[in-house]
C-alpha cells in the first residue's frame, strides 16, 4: 500500500520509530479524538444527525494505524484484503458482516 510506504518513510525520516505498544496506544488516542468530536458535535448523542468528524483527525488515525502496521511488519493492503474477504464470507453465510460474538 503506497500510503503505508509513505508513513514508513515519514517515520524513518523524522526518527519516529518506537515500540509496537506505543503505536497501539497512539492509535487508541487518535480514535478517541474522533469519538470525542462525535460526542461533542452531537451534544452527547442528543442530536445524532449533527455528527461531525474533521478530516485531519481521520488522517491522524490513519497515520497511527499505518505506523502500527509497519511496526508490526503487517502489509496493510493484505490485511485489508483479508478483512474484506472475511466480511464478504459472513454476509454470504449469515446476511450480516458482524461476527456475532
Amino acid at each position: 500500500m503506497d500510503e503505508q510506504d509513505r508513513v514508513a518513510a515519514f517515520v524513518d525520516e523524522y526518527g519516529l520509530e518506537t515500540d509496537l505498544a506505543y503505536h497501539v496506544l497512539d492509535l487508541e488516542s487518535e480514535v478517541g479524538e474522533i469519538a470525542k468530536e462525535v460526542t461533542t458535535s452531537t451534544d452527547y448523542g442528543r442530536d445524532p444527525a449533527a455528527a461531525a468528524v474533521a478530516t485531519d483527525e481521520v488522517g491522524d488515525a490513519l497515520f497511527a494505524l499505518l505506523a502500527l502496521a509497519e511496526a508490526a511488519d503487517i502489509d496493510a493492503s493484505a490485511a485489508l484484503d483479508e478483512a474484506l474477504a472475511k466480511y464478504e464470507a459472513r454476509i454470504e453465510s449469515s446476511g450480516d458482516p458482524g461476527s456475532g460474538e
